[in-house]
């Protein structure tokens, strides 16, 4: 299985998830969203995968979310437009980001993680 690491260096959420990674030996591709920001294509391919609601890609605690005022224009967006935005900066999308063959991680969980990463 192959495994792609999505994650924002400096925060520390992304810290803990490699360091379990590397705990368990994981074999993964590590991407720096800032420099490698995913792709609107990318997105929705992750998006249809992971099954959940696309707000959840979103980074809502961060500083670009809110400067936009995202949380009151979410609502009245179409998938498409929540896609584009978020591939437009890699600091709006939730990370770390986990996708493997057939699942698709927003923010680490490590059950969940824990269920996939062998």
């Amino acid at each position: 299985m192959s495994l792609l690491f999505v994650e924002y260096p400096k925060c520390t959420t992304c810290k803990r998830a490699k360091a379990f990674l590397d705990a368990k030996g994981a074999k993964y591709t590590d991407r720096h969203i800032k420099e490698e920001n995913p792709t609107f294509d990318e997105l929705k391919e992750w998006y249809d995968k992971s099954g959940l609601d696309l707000k959840r890609f979103f980074n809502t605690s961060g500083i670009l979310y809110r400067e936009m005022g995202l949380k009151d224009k979410l609502d009245d967006m179409s998938d498409d437009e929540k896609l584009k935005l978020l591939s437009s900066d890699g600091m709006l999308v939730k990370r770390p980001l986990l996708i493997g063959d057939d699942f698709v991680f927003v923010g680490f969980k490590e059950n969940q993680w824990e269920e996939k990463v062998k």
